[in-house]
């Protein structure tokens, strides 16, 4: 069911911004999502969301409650959105609210982080080259290259390579693009040839960074229905048990390779030049005032 809401806020302060791209400022303008990711963190009895994929909650007023907000601030910070919801889910081709409150952000002179799975978001590159003249980074989860893999995992969002492709774009317009490379799905994703695959195309598309995490949260509702939707799977139908004897009521699950798919990982970025950590505008900062204080050396 979708519904339009009134909201009565847009933006949220974060408390750690170094935790998470640098994000001052968080901002969710959809609440659910229609990309039906089976193993979605959202979907986890603390954000209090019965049906993720099927209730999705649009905040109509979402531009007109941004604009009052920045009207307010008088300090330029980096707002950062998709860490809920995606904000290029299909919904938004009709609504275009995260095109509008990009725009905002750009004439308020703010900065910007994006993470989404969707290649709609070059629907906006024409806005996102105006905020990148300040700063703006874009992280694209690709979870793997295999396209058949990617549509059993997340059903409803574009392909990994219409993905890589739109990362491959934006970069070479000069936004820092890369990849969410998270999660990565014990007994699923745990092969050497599978890490490979992914930083070889992270090369070929020319991203900035693969930012990873080598697991996968298995919280109360969101367990349930990973494991539900793996059993509907020919392929992975046997995987619950194997997850519930090995990892029980844990909090997330590691890869049990996972020393193993680090090592092969963290090597194949350095010998590309890779970043393997989150780019935050205050690095940028401190990136350029080393390269200023060499030339005024020279």
């Amino acid at each position: 069911m979708i519904k339009e809401i009134q909201a009565k806020s847009i933006l949220n302060r974060s408390a750690h911004p170094s935790s998470w791209f640098g994000i001052n400022y968080g901002m969710n303008i959809y609440r659910g999502c229609q990309h039906g990711c089976i193993y979605c963190d959202s979907r986890s009895a603390c954000y209090q969301i019965a049906n993720f994929d099927g209730d999705i909650e649009i905040k109509v007023n979402a531009p007109e409650l941004l604009e009052e907000t920045l009207k307010r601030k008088r300090k330029r910070a980096t707002i950062g959105t998709g860490a809920m919801s995606d904000p290029y889910m299909p919904i938004e081709k009709s609504y275009g609210l995260t095109r509008k409150c990009l725009e905002i952000i750009d004439r308020y002179e703010y900065r910007v982080h994006i993470g989404t799975k969707s290649n709609l978001i070059l629907r906006d590159l024409d806005v996102l080259e105006r905020i990148s003249k300040r700063y703006a980074s874009v992280a694209i989860t690709v979870t793997t290259t295999d396209d058949v893999l990617a549509k059993q995992m997340e059903p409803h969002a574009p392909s990994s390579s219409e993905r890589l492709k739109a990362i491959g774009i934006l970069s070479e317009v000069g936004i820092h693009a890369g990849i969410l490379m998270m999660p990565q799905l014990p007994y699923i994703m745990e092969t050497k040839e599978h890490i490979t695959k992914i930083v070889e195309a992270a090369v070929f598309y020319k991203a900035k960074f693969i930012v990873p995490a080598f697991g996968v949260t298995i919280r109360d509702q969101q367990r349930d229905y990973y494991y539900e939707r793996l059993k509907e799977l020919e392929n992975y139908k046997e995987l619950p048990q194997k997850y519930q004897k090995r990892f029980g009521e844990a909090y997330s699950a590691s890869c049990v390779n996972h020393k193993k798919m680090k090592e092969t990982f963290f090597t194949l970025c350095k010998e590309n030049n890779i970043s393997y950590n989150m780019p935050m505008y205050e690095k940028n900062l401190s990136s350029l005032a080393t390269q200023l204080s060499l030339f005024a050396n020279e």
